[in-house]
């Protein structure tokens, strides 16, 4: 691939170089797994997650304004055919959310057959009902973008879902539900926390809705007030008590991508300890977590994904019984010691995508972006 010599922070430049590692290029698109485990053949791809990973690298890319054009991609070929593809694969529907906001980041048009079968789903309320919260915290964001590009023919479909976001997944404890109905809802996720968050900021600055800012900045608080003693971004709560329920996987890309997108909007709303607690949890990355190593892989310019309870890599079980049985007892799960956890050898182009969306556009923070573990790789 040709590339011209375009300077970023070196934070971007080493995600950028990872991204080049995870490049199919005989399918335009980006892998699902770049494993880190010394395998011939490294890179995994599963087309379903092929095309939403790059739907969100191609996210993160737009941040990088006009020189993402000089990476050596044909970003809208790269997005067109990715889109197609998505409307023909066992997406989760929340991919249908990312391809209307990287469409309208990018400024480009969804091809028209994808975008019409886009908005039936989005316009039928029978499929509300089985949405998750990531689903619908996308598809908010995407519509909202889509209605900030183009006129108001959005605007009525980002109020209905913004309404039925504060009917059925918010929760007075401050944290969001992950579904509307159901006896599931009440365990959520970071991930869940993440993407209805960011789509509460979205709709208040898009509407100056004071609602929408109250939620967010409340689940922020919330979130901040539970995060690790090392800047560690729990994974899964139960959501009436506002208890974490197990720490554990701690995944890299809450700690430098997914959790930085939410705390630049509580930064920009002054939200107290928003910075700090974004530095700290990013410092997790760089090797100050209970492991005492850095996440980073220099030779690949990749990141490791996460840390894992010692024996849990392919076993949810444990998981399961610990999450249930912290919420009975209304107890706090708790991090455990360097010798109990183990590392999951791989890592997701979508991650590097979240990093450059939250990073490439921050000059406030070159402690992160150019932190001397970068220099080395």
């Amino acid at each position: 691939m040709n590339t011209r010599n375009v300077k970023f922070s070196p934070l971007i430049e080493y995600v950028i170089r990872g991204l080049r590692n995870c490049w199919l290029p005989d399918k335009g698109r980006w892998s699902h797994i770049y494993h880190l485990d010394g395998r011939v053949n490294p890179n995994e791809s599963i087309p379903p997650s092929d095309v939403f990973y790059s739907l969100n690298v191609l996210l993160g890319l737009s941040r990088l304004g006009k020189n993402r054009f000089d990476l050596g991609y044909d970003l809208q070929d790269t997005f067109e055919t990715n889109v197609v593809a998505m409307c023909q694969l066992p997406v989760p529907k929340y991919a249908y959310g990312m391809a209307l906001w990287a469409g309208a980041e990018l400024n480009l048009s969804l091809p028209n057959e994808p975008l019409l079968q886009i908005e039936k789903f989005i316009n039928d309320r029978e499929n509300w009902a089985r949405f998750r919260a990531q689903d619908l915290g996308m598809i908010l964001i995407g519509v909202i973008a889509q209605q900030s590009r183009e006129s108001s023919h959005w605007e009525a479909l980002a109020h209905a879902l913004f309404g039925f976001l504060v009917q059925r997944f918010s929760c007075p404890s401050g944290l969001f539900y992950d579904e509307a109905f159901g006896l599931r809802r009440r365990w959520a996720s970071f991930a869940t926390q993440t993407y209805l968050t960011l789509a509460c900021y979205s709709y208040a600055e898009a509407f100056c809705s004071d609602e929408a800012l109250r939620l967010a900045l409340a689940c922020t608080s919330k979130m901040i007030a539970l995060q690790g003693q090392n800047g560690e971004w729990p994974w899964f709560f139960d959501v009436p008590q506002a208890r974490v329920v197990d720490f554990y996987e701690i995944y890299s890309v809450h700690q430098d991508g997914m959790a930085p997108a939410f705390l630049e909007h509580a930064e920009r709303h002054g939200l107290p300890g928003a910075k700090d607690a974004l530095c700290k949890g990013f410092f997790w990355i760089y090797g100050q977590n209970e492991m005492r190593k850095s996440m980073l892989m220099p030779q690949k310019s990749l990141i490791v994904r996460s840390h894992v309870r010692r024996g849990e890599l392919h076993n949810k079980s444990k998981r399961v019984f610990r999450a249930l049985r912290n919420t009975v007892f209304h107890s706090n799960d708790q991090l455990v010691g360097s010798d109990q956890i183990e590392l999951r050898l791989e890592c997701r182009s979508y991650h590097l995508g979240w990093v450059i969306w939250s990073f490439a556009q921050r000059v406030d923070v070159p402690e992160i972006t150019g932190h001397v573990a970068l220099e080395h790789s």
